[in-house]
């Protein structure tokens, strides 16, 4: 058995509230490594293209309300 058939299986035998706490725990530790690599785009430069692109945007008086 795989390590992810062993968490498959671990995962199907919780109760529900137990369910919910690992989802809760799972949606919390994949936001923070979401943080941790838009900061590494973001430092890195990768993102710049965002930054001018709303820079234009605004010069051309194409901002939109959100």
């Amino acid at each position: 058995m795989t390590r992810l058939e062993e968490l498959e299986k671990a995962v199907g035998s919780l109760t529900e509230e137990e369910y919910r706490e690992f989802r809760r725990w799972f949606l919390q530790r994949d936001w923070e490594q979401w943080d941790i690599q838009i900061e590494e785009d973001s430092k890195a430069g990768r993102l710049d293209f965002l930054v001018e692109e709303a820079i234009e945007a605004k010069n051309s008086g194409n901002l939109q309300d959100l």
